[in-house]
C-alpha cells in the first residue's frame, strides 16, 4: 500500500449509498493516516452547497475542494480561492458579458445567485431544448472573442466556465503540485461534468453503477482500460473499483 491521490465528484457518486459510504470513509480516512493519501471533492456546488452536504452527510474534510464546476480550488480548509489557479482562469473571461449576450435566448432560466461564481455562469436548460440551444449559445459567445466553454449535465444543468476550467484540469493541477504520478491517481464520477476528470489524462477512473446516460455513452464511444465501470451504486462503487486497481 502507498499514498495515492483519490479525487471524487460528490452527488450521486461518494454520496447516495449511506452504509458504503461510511465504510469508504472510515477506509480513506485510516488510509491518508497511514500512507498520505489525499482526498478531493470535485463538485459542481458552490461553497455555500457545498457545506450543506458536508454538514448533511458528515463527510470527511478534504485535503483540496474543487468548487463550481472545477472553477475554483480552496486548500487545507481555506475559505479563499486558491490564487495561483484563479490567475490562470481568468485571461478571456468576462462574465458580465456572458450574462448579456445569454439573455438572448428565452429557453435559459439563471440558476440561484449562490450558484453564479466569478468564474462560472449557470443556468437550467430543458433536455429538450439543449441540442437545438447549445451550439447558438457557443456560436454566439465566441463572436465576442470570449475564452469560455459549456458544461452540460444531468438534463438540466449549464454552465458557462473559461476554457481552461473544468473537473479535470482541477484535478491535473492538483496531482502535479502534490506530485502524483497518474497511474497513483484514481477519479470517480456519474454524470456529463465529470467526462472532463476521465478524459484529460490516463488517471484511473471509476464510473459508479448508476451513472447517467451522458456519461455511459461516452464511455461505450471512448473505451480505455484505465477505467473501470462499476456495479454497484455510489460509494460502493467506488469501493469496488478501489479494489479493483489495487489501491485498497
Amino acid at each position: 500500500m502507498k499514498a495515492f491521490l483519490f479525487v471524487t465528484d460528490l452527488d450521486h457518486t461518494l454520496v447516495g449509498n449511506d452504509k458504503a459510504l461510511v465504510e469508504l470513509s472510515e477506509i480513506l480516512s485510516q488510509h491518508r493516516q497511514e500512507y498520505g493519501t489525499k482526498i478531493v471533492y470535485s463538485t459542481g456546488r458552490s461553497p455555500l452547497l457545498y457545506r450543506e452536504l458536508q454538514v448533511e452527510q458528515n463527510l470527511l474534510q478534504p485535503d483540496a475542494l474543487v468548487c463550481s464546476v472545477g472553477t475554483e480550488i480552496y486548500l487545507n480548509h481555506s475559505d479563499t480561492p486558491d490564487a495561483e489557479w484563479s490567475d490562470i482562469l481568468a485571461s478571456g473571461w468576462n462574465r458580465e458579458l456572458i450574462f448579456s449576450v445569454t439573455q438572448s435566448f428565452p429557453e435559459l432560466e439563471p440558476q440561484p445567485d449562490s450558484e453564479q461564481r466569478p468564474f462560472k455562469v449557470s443556468f437550467f436548460l430543458k433536455e429538450e431544448f439543449a441540442d437545438k440551444i447549445l451550439p447558438q449559445i457557443e456560436t454566439k459567445l465566441q463572436k465576442y472573442g470570449l475564452n469560455i466553454k459549456l458544461i452540460y449535465s444531468s438534463g438540466i444543468d449549464l454552465d458557462i466556465v473559461p476554457h481552461k476550467s473544468d473537473k479535470g484540469q482541477a484535478m491535473q493541477f492538483l496531482r502535479q503540485k502534490w506530485k502524483f504520478a497518474a497511474e497513483q491517481t484514481v477519479v470517480c464520477g456519474d454524470s456529463g461534468n465529470d467526462i472532463a476528470l476521465f478524459a484529460v489524462g490516463n488517471e484511473r477512473g471509476i464510473i459508479v453503477g448508476n451513472a447517467r446516460p451522458e456519461l455511459l455513452k461516452w464511455h461505450t464511444e471512448y473505451p480505455a482500460d484505465y477505467r473501470y465501470l462499476a456495479q454497484d451504486d455510489c460509494a460502493g462503487g467506488i469501493l469496488e473499483g478501489l479494489k479493483y486497481f489495487g489501491f485498497l
